[in-house]
């Protein structure tokens, strides 16, 4: 069932006079599960919502309204539905003890990969769950694949049912439902012939399924070799050879690119990034599928438009794969600005240094960094990747914390670092002081990748 957490004014919840608390058990007769369920189920007209009120008492409204009327419910998050499987590349089972608690959540939610992108495996859903996807039509949805043979996949997530990808893939397309797919590349588990055969079965599949994105596995100090290694550089560039054919057989035979890689593959390649229209609409950015390349345009874009900070120190704190691209345009920061730019290339102790996105960096790591060699008038821009919604990191550090240590520098995080440069002028000006307290440098709406970042973590 569902809980009401909160009553829009002047809707019909309103006038109601719903309660907060309320929990929403049936609609029409069809039992509510979830959010999902209930968004699906208010989009009658007529109505008939049977509650228990935070008293216990049992209500039934009989309701009929206009199309387009709003209800006004807003409903309490769900529980997440938790992961199923124990895959040998699990970024959790890299977690060191101290990380944020959150980070522990082994999410699996088909509901998140319909309203937020996240990709999923379906290995936690039956046969009457897989149903429910194709009845509530939920598409398109972001499923990780990782291989197509049942025998690797099921030796990769260590699930039974993982074997099944195929039959529920071919269900969906059947049903008219689209599917963005993902391969995470394990060196010696799914790459090379493994490899080939899943673009195969997934470009056999049809137009349902929309794209497929082959990132390289993420690994920290603590499961590296356990039993997952990480990808050389010749294997990051023969992947990425294999994905290239396959793009290039799409824009042939559909016209549409259909295959990429990661970012974080021509990292490790020591390849340079594609142009921004190898990416198409950038549709896979939040995946780490073009978006530093994104970020770089935007940036070479804003640069003359910046305004002066003569006279002052801006230190870039962020990873290693991003530390050469921003050391690139460190001249051109400098004329446009007045001031003097450094960036500083934070190792990652606390995963490890082979972990090198910026999202992934912990506080405490970032603060040391940005502590040698500081000065007092130093901007300090920091990756707001790094931040959770309360403006802690990682570790658990709180960035308050980290901005008494560093005082008396100006810190400010954020994702773009154009708009993070336009903000701090103003921060430092003395008119949005609040700004650099925190809770404005969330992501700019209808805006995807990340400044300091390959991939969101």
């Amino acid at each position: 069932m569902v809980r009401i957490a909160e009553i829009e004014e002047g809707t019909i919840a309103d006038e109601l006079q719903l309660e907060i608390g309320t929990r929403i058990v049936r609609i029409n007769g069809e039992r509510v599960r979830d959010n999902i369920d209930l968004t699906f189920l208010l989009s009658d007209t007529e109505l008939e919502l049977e509650t228990v009120s935070p008293a216990g008492e049992t209500i039934v409204y009989d309701i009929a309204r206009d199309p387009g009327d709003p209800m006004g419910i807003v409903p309490a998050p769900d529980t997440i539905r938790e992961c199923a499987n124990e895959c040998v590349f699990c970024f959790i089972d890299g977690n060191p003890k101290d990380v944020r608690p959150s980070l522990w959540l082994r999410d699996d939610d088909f509901r998140l990969s319909f309203t937020y992108g996240s990709y999923v495996t379906l290995t936690n859903l039956g046969p009457k769950g897989i149903q429910r996807l194709i009845d509530q039509r939920l598409s398109p949805l972001y499923v990780s694949v990782h291989a197509t043979e049942p025998e690797v996949r099921q030796r990769l997530l260590k699930n039974d049912r993982a074997g099944l990808i195929l039959e529920h893939l071919r269900r969906f397309a059947d049903a008219g439902l689209e599917v963005h797919t993902q391969v995470v590349l394990c060196p010696e588990w799914n790459d090379g012939a493994h490899l080939d055969r899943t673009i195969d079965d997934l470009w056999a599949i049809g137009p349902a399924v929309r794209s497929l994105s082959v990132v390289p596995v993420g690994l920290t100090k603590y499961n590296v070799n356990r039993p997952v290694r990480p990808l050389t550089a010749d294997e990051a560039r023969q992947a990425i050879e294999t994905v290239t054919a396959a793009r290039e057989r799409a824009l042939a035979e559909r016209g549409e690119a259909w295959a990429y890689a990661g970012d974080e593959m021509y990292f490790i390649a020591g390849l340079d990034l594609p142009s921004q229209a190898w990416y198409d609409e950038g549709a896979l950015e939040e995946n780490g599928v073009g978006s530093v390349r994104s970020m770089l345009t935007e940036l070479d874009e804003g640069i003359p438009g910046l305004p002066r900070f003569d006279g002052r120190r801006i230190r870039i704190a962020t990873g290693a794969s991003m530390a050469p691209l921003f050391a690139a345009r460190v001249e051109a920061l400098q004329r446009a600005t007045g001031a003097e730019v450094e960036v500083i290339h934070v190792v990652n102790d606390f995963y490890g240094a082979m972990v090198t996105t910026a999202g992934l960096l912990a506080g405490a790591d970032i603060r040391d960094a940005l502590s040698r060699g500081l000065q007092a008038g130093d901007l300090c821009l920091i990756p707001a990747e790094a931040l959770n919604a309360d403006d802690c990191f990682i570790d658990s550090l709180p960035l308050d914390q980290m901005r008494a240590a560093l005082d008396p520098a100006v810190v400010v995080p954020g994702h773009h670092l154009i708009d993070t440069l336009h903000r701090s002028a103003e921060v430092l000006r003395g008119g949005q002081e609040g700004e650099a307290a925190g809770g404005h440098h969330r992501r700019p709406e209808g805006r995807s990748g990340g400044l300091w970042t390959v991939a969101d973590a």
